[in-house]
């Protein structure tokens, strides 16, 4: 591995000589700019916007630039003589526990290669410290013109350097947390416990670039005159705003399905019994008690109910519903003989007293009737 910088870790009043590489690489896939028109490449050239000559890099330096627009140059001579400590030291300011140190800090990593034979010793003393203290080391270090700031930890047999932002370098989250006020339900927690749980852990190894591996099978057809391969649509239903609990179910479900543990679908709390799609919606505040007067307080149902085929239950449907046709029948028709009563009573008003006296002389002679049938039975 190429070196980018040569100095020495200062570990109090011990030097370790050390060399830096690079701990990751990039395997992005590269483009490059052309003209659409004929494929010739674009390039850049650097040119002085006062003569307009092309510079080479010798010719090239560096300024400041001021609030006015103006330059004013820095050499390199000007920066040597800076009195900067960690020019060529990584100097060790203190020792803290990994968990101390907030992951947004952390940059670039690099490895600290022990430089030549007498400094495998102090090396291998530096590392087995932070082993036996399971802590990691907080250094100053300059590089490309500037200080900064690096934590050292062990990775195997090796010392890394994770380099670290300054702490005013990191902004606040404030305003990347939502606004709005959401209460989260036990019910929603415990199945993203169980979509965790399902998920488990996973080999780091295992995962991998799926769009740069496309490019370059993007790549590879087009050099050998072959058709592109037909690449999955993406997924029309991200975006959406659905039912979170019916998401995290079907979350659950699917992530069981990967692994294999379709048998356990019913278990627990994300199983809904018989393996289908179910839609789930929140009750309102008094909801339940509306449905459980409607249903006559029972809200549950065999199993042989609720599987029963959708022939026989409209035809149960059916039946319950004839007899509540007939019943308003017969009250329709009450009504209408009520009112045809009450407009011959209103179209003839005398018809209507000769009526009442006759019945009262009937009633009478009913009356009498029946004291003499008393009699006869005595």
């Amino acid at each position: 591995m190429r070196s980018i910088w040569n100095g020495a870790i200062s570990f109090g009043l011990v030097s370790i000589p050390i060399k830096l590489v690079n701990a990751t690489e990039n395997h992005s896939v590269s483009f490059r700019q052309i003209h659409t028109a004929d494929g010739g490449r674009i390039r850049y050239r650097k040119v002085c916007e006062l003569d307009g000559e092309e510079l080479t890099a010798d010719e090239i330096g560096k300024a400041y630039e001021a609030d006015d627009g103006s330059m004013i140059p820095i050499t390199d001579e000007d920066l040597a003589a800076l009195p900067l400590p960690t020019a060529k030291t990584i100097d060790i300011v203190a020792f803290v526990p990994l968990d101390s140190i907030d992951p947004l800090q952390m940059g670039a990593a690099y490895y600290l290669v022990a430089g030549g034979p007498t400094a495998a010793k102090p090396y291998t003393l530096l590392r087995e410290a932070l082993k036996r203290s399971r802590r990691v080391a907080i250094a100053k270090f300059a590089l490309r013109g500037r200080e900064r700031l690096g934590m050292l930890r062990v990775v195997g047999d090796a010392i890394a350097m994770h380099g670290l932002l300054w702490p005013d370098e990191i902004r606040s989250y404030e305003g990347a947390a939502p606004e709005t006020s959401v209460t989260v339900r036990d019910a929603e927690l415990d199945l993203a416990d169980t979509l965790m749980d399902t998920l488990g852990e996973v080999e780091m190894d295992s995962l991998h670039d799926d769009y740069r591996e496309a490019v370059e099978e993007l790549i590879a057809a087009k050099t050998s005159g072959e058709e592109a391969p037909a690449q999955p649509a993406a997924d029309a239903g991200a975006g959406k705003v659905i039912d979170l609990m019916s998401a995290l179910e079907k979350s659950v479900r699917a992530a069981k399905s990967t692994r294999g543990e379709e048998g356990e679908e019913g278990e627990g709390a994300a199983g809904t019994g018989d393996g289908e799609d179910a839609e789930v919606r929140e009750l309102r505040p008094g909801g339940r008690r509306k449905a459980d007067a409607k249903g006559g307080g029972g809200g549950a149902h065999t199993k042989a109910e609720t599987e029963k085929p959708k022939s026989a239950q409209k035809k149960a449907t059916s039946g319950r519903a004839a007899p509540k046709k007939a019943a308003a029948k017969r009250t329709t028709a009450k009504k209408t003989a009520a009112k045809k009563t009450t407009a011959k009573k209103s179209s003839a008003g005398g018809t209507s007293a000769r009526s009442s006296s006759s019945k009262k002389t009937a009633a009478g002679s009913g009356a009498s009737g029946t004291r003499g049938k008393k009699r006869a039975s005595a």
